[in-house]
């Protein structure tokens, strides 16, 4: 009888293991908690640059800032429109960000990149001209074909978009687009240093 009541618990461990292991696979996992990624709020174009600012820049008397916005689904737009006392001196600037009720779209970099990336390194529509070729060209088909020129000592990137009558710097910050047009009589040179100026201002209060 003895020798039975020990082949009978003898028997039963390797159960009692099993029991005990299944019990220990089962006992649930501590939860993980993951980061939502909020995504940039909505930027209101007017709040960077101030209208001081732009009439310091612009050398002009500037009135007002008028504020604007624009979704196509992707992105947004927000834009402000400063009216000048002079004629033809007032200023716009449009700042493009993702849609921050579309987390889905493309960011703005690829925007970027489709928009200007083939233009690096070419400079003003000469890349593979010797010097005669550019001379033979006339001068409205120039304007017509002329890309935009990179920018250097603004942003991530830049490049300027224009011809006689006038042009915009569009810069590149983080995922951020801004767009600055700026009016008057300047040559291309000035706009283009005022355009830096105020993209500038804009940069450091985003």
């Amino acid at each position: 009888m003895m020798r039975f009541t020990i082949l009978l618990c003898l028997a039963l461990l390797p159960i009692a293991g099993c029991k005990k292991s299944v019990q220990i696979q089962a006992s649930p996992s501590k939860p993980t908690q993951a980061k939502a990624i909020a995504p940039r709020p909505k930027i209101e174009a007017c709040s960077l640059i101030t209208k001081e600012d732009v009439g310091t820049i612009q050398g002009a008397t500037i009135l007002d800032s008028k504020g604007s916005e624009s979704s196509e689904g992707s992105y947004l737009r927000s834009q402000c429109y400063y009216t000048s006392k002079e004629p033809n001196m007032s200023v716009s600037l449009v700042v493009t960000q993702r849609d921050p009720n579309n987390p889905t779209a493309p960011d703005v970099k690829t925007y970027w990149e489709e928009t200007f990336g083939r233009f690096r390194g070419e400079q003003a529509g000469e890349k593979g001209e010797n010097k005669e070729e550019r001379e033979g060209r006339g001068r409205e088909e120039r304007e017509k074909a002329t890309p935009p020129t990179k920018i250097e000592g603004v942003g991530e990137e830049a490049f300027w978009s224009g011809n006689r009558f006038g042009g915009a710097l569009y810069v590149l910050k983080k995922d951020v687009l801004i767009r600055i047009s700026v009016g008057g009589p300047d040559k291309e040179g000035t706009k283009i240093d005022k355009s830096k100026a105020l993209a500038q201002k804009a940069i450091e209060r985003l």
